[in-house]
Order: structure tokens, then sequence, then C-alpha cells
């Protein structure tokens, strides 16, 4: 008997549901990570129903007419092998259209995307620790508030394959995420987000001039983590691991993950259908997330 499966986008509550089971995947997403995605692209979570329950779920964010990203894709584990997925897969793929699409694969699903057309781009890794930092105490240290999202936006846009403002407007806000600036004479030259997860904090973005600034922004972000001294004061210690995903084409990016502590733990592939966006990645020491577009 064949299955009956309907295929459409999902409401809020379902999002909530694959969400679930992201955290069981052992995927650890932030507290409040889909909204902004949404925000971005209204019909970018899309979900499987077999005979009416949930089934599977993926998102395919669009950011504009020319970029997407792929990602959160999930079948239940009683439902693999019979095709839901992939069913699931085409109707992502006909969302996104002709556009050039980017995704973070995990390494057994690396050969299915590449015979869907995917190639890869360079490897992001998982690094993961406690970390208990002092706040470092430098005026051109920001905490970004509404009257800096305009500028941040503006420095984030040459990291990113396509405008995100909607993205990045909520990004910048919330209650479980802080996001600090560095910022010399008017000019923003660095900003990262840290982001309250299922267990612990995650960093991303994490985009700085360089590997000096990115630094100084790291140990900032570590000091404000959840469960920290309040504001961010000396000695305050995290309750729970900082999360960072270094791109590995950076050896700076790398070199600071590894210099305070975090350990490195499993790895996604960057892969495009499509051209290649030219990132500046040796500016780039840190992904907003794997889980997500």
């Amino acid at each position: 008997m064949s299955d009956t499966v309907e295929i459409r986008p999902m409401t809020a509550a379902e999002v909530g549901i694959a969400v679930e089971w992201a955290a069981t995947e052992g995927w650890n997403p932030g507290l409040e990570d889909a909204p902004c995605f949404m925000a971005e692209d209204p019909e970018g979570f899309w979900m499987a129903f077999v005979d009416g329950q949930p089934a599977a779920s993926i998102s395919v964010v669009n950011y504009g007419p020319g970029f997407g990203f792929l990602g959160f894709y999930i079948c239940r584990p009683e439902l693999r092998g019979r095709g839901i997925g992939y069913r699931l897969w085409q109707a992502g793929m006909a969302h996104h259209g002709d556009r050039v699409i980017g995704l973070d694969g995990v390494p057994d699903q690396q050969d299915n995307y590449r015979k869907s057309g995917f190639v890869l781009a360079y490897r992001n890794i998982r690094y993961t620790g406690t970390v208990s930092v002092e706040a470092p105490q430098d005026p051109r240290l920001v905490r970004i508030g509404p009257e800096l999202v305009d500028a941040v936006i503006a420095y984030d846009r040459p990291f990113f394959p396509a405008p995100r403002d909607k993205f990045m407007t909520c990004w910048l806000g919330g209650e479980t995420r802080t996001g600090w600036a560095l910022v010399e004479d008017g000019r923003v030259t660095g900003y990262g987000v840290i982001r309250s997860c299922r267990e612990g904090a995650k960093i991303g973005p994490l985009f700085a001039d360089d590997a000096r600034r990115a630094d100084l922004l790291f140990r900032r972000l570590a000091a404000s983590a959840p469960g920290g001294a309040p504001g961010g004061a000396p000695g305050g210690a995290p309750a729970g691991p900082i999360v960072l995903d270094p791109p590995e084409p950076n050896p700076e990016a790398v070199a600071l993950a590894r210099r305070y502590g975090l350990e490195p733990g499993f790895e996604t592939a960057r892969m495009y259908r499509g051209p290649a966006p030219q990132l500046p990645l040796d500016r780039l020491f840190g992904v907003t997330t794997f889980e997500l577009g």
C-alpha cells in the first residue's frame, strides 16, 4: 500500500516540530533561529506529511532572485528509505527555481548531493568547548543596537552571496542573541553575534577585517555568553559550551578556535549548485549556522 504524501510550506507550529527533530539529530539549534530565516522567505520551510502526520522537513530559503540556501533536511528515522525525503527534496528544489543554491552537507549525504549537481567549495568544521575569558575593555567595541543595524548590514553584504536585510534585521535583535561590532573612526571593521542554543551558545556570524580584530570580537562575545557574569564582567564562565563554525580555508579562523581551547567535532561540506560565490574567506571566522539557510 503506497503512502499518502502531502508536501507544503510549514506553519510556525510545524517549524517547531522540525526544530525538535534537529535537536534529536544532535544539531543543537538556536532557541530563536527559524523566525529570522522565515523573515527572509516566509515559505522557506517545507514539510512532507504521510497520512496527515509530519514525516520530513527541509528549509529552502530564497534570498532574492539569484541565490537560495538549502538545509534542515530530515526524515523521521522510521520512514526513511521510502522515497518521502526525495519527494520533499524535489519540491524544495522547485521552490529554489534556477537560483544558485548552497548547502552544508553532512558526510553521509555528500554523494547524494553530488548526484543532484552540487559541487564541493570547502569544508566548515564545528569547534566546541568551554571558554572563560575577561571581557576586553576596548572603546571600539559597541553593542549592536538599532542605531548600528544599517551599518552592520552594509558590512555583512560581501560575506554572503545575496542581500539578506530582513534576516539580518531579525538576527541582530531578539532576547536570546547579543551582537557586538568593532567601530573605528565611524566605520564597522567587524561584527559578531552570540545566541543561546539548546546546549550552550553559538557564535556566528563572526566577520572581521583581520585575525586580530576577530580575536577581540570573539572574546567580547564569549564574555557575553548566557550564564556569564552580568554585563560580561571579568570571570564570567558560560553555562555550557561555546560553538564556533570556522571555514577550513581560513587558517586564522581555525587557529582562533584552537587558541581558546575549542575542539573540532563534526564537519560539513559547503557545496553549491551553480557558480560558487566568491566570498572573502580570509575575513570570515565563523559562519551563521549549519542547520538553516
